[in-house]
Order: structure tokens, then sequence, then C-alpha cells
């Protein structure tokens, strides 16, 4: 069909110029947490899709995988700092708990003295709520030329390695895309972001905020819940069906089918869920593009960084459809269509 008669892409020059990624070098092979978790790589592959992970060294935080993945991706498209008017960092894992702004650090470290700088929090859809937000800003007004939307986590810092059933799924990284006003470049035609907060405690961290404060002189035996907890049928389920709404509804709002997208680039966070979608969509699952096997769950870094590296394959010709799938805790979901450009590397 291919029409996008339904697009509403209300300033199509504000688009995503250029994409980059970073990861820790650490490598955490499903091996090496065989070896103190009662589970095996078989196990943990034909599960989850899961091989390795990377993980961040002690003394690094959210904002330093960040600044690696920013500092590529302006040097990629030739922007000085100082242009950045800008900064929208989605983090569930950010440097200080409430602020300052994760931003704001990736702000100073980078040099961007002219940017406006604020962390949202919308756990593995942060990406695509943080586009939808900047390309908004951009579109309401003059101010914003140039901006740096970031996914940034270290989810290693809050999980417990002793618990099999989470420590397996995450990993740590950045992903980054700078938009821009240039007609050449990747054009955001559609957004769409939901929410569905009656399904907040299926993923959690509980205790930590101002609902439930660590208490201190805790006995051992009532140990503080500070690492994620996850009903992972619940989320399962909302993952299949929320990927499968948001799906089926920017399609129709756009006039298009499923035929007419090149990729569809979901969250990395269980191969499972992906296969489910495409079975019940019936789409090939070689569409999907997928990198969960390498990098595992990295919450708002999976998307941008299964873009970046989507945008280093060569495989992507300018017109191309994108559409990427997004859910997490909150619990969140959301999508975004995109529309390849020439200048996209």
């Amino acid at each position: 069909m291919n029409s996008l008669a339904g697009s509403r892409n209300d300033a199509r020059h504000v688009a995503i110029k250029s994409f980059a990624y970073h990861v820790p070098e650490r490598v955490v092979s499903n091996q090496e947490l065989a070896g103190s978790l009662d589970t095996s790589d078989e196990w943990i592959v034909s599960h989850t899709g899961i091989r390795q992970r990377h993980i961040a060294a002690r003394d690094q935080a959210s904002s330093d995988l960040a600044c690696r993945a920013a500092r590529q991706v302006l040097q990629n498209s030739d922007v000085a700092a100082e242009e950045i008017d800008l900064i929208v960092l989605a983090t569930a894992t950010p440097d200080y708990n409430g602020f300052p702004s994760t931003a704001c650090v990736l702000q100073d470290m980078l040099g961007c003295r002219n940017a406006v700088a604020f962390d949202i929090t919308a756990a593995c859809s942060g990406f695509i709520y943080g586009l939808e937000i900047a390309r908004s800003m951009m579109i309401a007004g003059p101010d914003y030329n140039k901006a740096l939307v970031v996914g940034a986590e270290v989810f290693s810092k809050i999980i417990n390695w002793q618990d099999r059933s989470t420590c397996v799924l995450f990993g740590d990284g950045a992903g980054v895309a700078l938009l821009s006003r240039d007609s050449s470049a990747t054009l955001v035609l559609d957004s769409l972001l939901k929410s569905d907060g009656k399904g907040a405690e299926k993923l959690w961290v509980p205790e930590g905020g101002s609902r439930a404060p660590f208490c201190p002189g805790r006995s051992q035996a009532m140990a503080p819940r500070k690492y994620v907890e996850m009903d992972g049928r619940a989320v399962y389920n909302f993952a299949v069906a929320a990927n499968q709404e948001i799906l089926n509804e920017i399609l129709e709002r756009n006039g298009l089918t499923v035929a007419d997208l090149r990729y569809i680039v979901p969250h990395q966070a269980n191969l499972r869920i992906i296969q489910a979608i495409a079975k019940r969509e019936k789409i090939p699952m070689e569409m999907f593009f997928t990198n969960i096997d390498r990098y595992a769950n990295t919450s708002a870094a999976s998307i941008p960084i299964a873009l970046a590296e989507l945008a280093a394959s060569g495989d992507l010709r300018a017109g191309d459809l994108i559409l990427c799938l997004g859910f997490g805790a909150g619990l969140t979901y959301a999508g975004v269509l995109l529309q390849w450009g020439k200048s996209s590397q």
C-alpha cells in the first residue's frame, strides 16, 4: 500500500541525522554466569536468545557510557558540542537518585553549554518517548535546532546477581540519536506512546524511592528490596499484546501494511517475545532486526543500539520504512515509524 496517508508528521524536516552507541569492554558469557548460578548456556539461549552481555566496570555510570556514544555521534555528523540545544536522556539507572539529572551530568561532560538537559523515566520505552519529546519541542519553537536523544543504562548495578530469573536478562550500554532540521536525514513520520500504570508492580525496584525509602539499621533478615523484581509471565503477556497493538495501530493510521516495512526493530528483551509477535501477526522473523544474543536487554539503550548497528550495516536505502517497538516498566509501550534518509549513517 505504502501511502502514508494517515501520517501525523507536522514537520518532516525534523529528522535523525546520525546514530551511535557504546557498550562496556567487559563481556560476560552465559558460561561465566553458569559458574555461579544454577543455570546453563543452553537454558539461557533457549529461553531468552541471549548468549552474552556487556557489563560496566565498577566505576562506570550511565553518563560515562552515554558520553562515549554521544561524542561518536557528534563526530559522525561533524557537529560541535556547542551547537546542541537540547539533551533528552532516557534511563532507569541514573547516575544519582533523583538529582542531579544524568542529562545535566552528560551536558557538562560533552561541553554542550547551550543545551537544555533533562532525564525521562519510561524504562525500555524511554528512547521512543525521548524521540517524540525532542521532536515535539523542535516543532513547537525555534530555540531547538539540534538535539541529542539518549538511552543509557547500567542495569548491572540494580540487579541481584544471585537471582537467575533476572540477572541473565540484562546488559549495559548506551545509544544516541542526533536530531536536526535536515530533510535528507531519517524522518520521524509517526510516534505512538502509551502507558498502563496498573501493571506498575509487575516490573519494578520496590525500595529506594519516597514510597519505600531504605531504612538504616535494617537487620540482615529483612534485606532491602533494592534490586529489579519482575513477574516474568505477566510481563511476557503484556509485551506481546502491547507490541501487537502498537504495530497495528501505527500501520493502520499511516495507510501501510507490514509488507511496506523494510525492518521492524523491537526492544531487545527476550527473543521469545519477538517470535510470539511474529507468529501471531504472521510476519517472517527475517523482518525483525535483533541483536539480543550479543547485548541482552539494555533497556532504554536497546533500540538506539539496534538502530546504530542497522545504520552501520549498509543494508538500508533512502526511503526504507523502519518501525520500532518498545515496552517496559511503568508499564509503558511505544512505537515510532521512521523513513530512512540519504544522510543517515
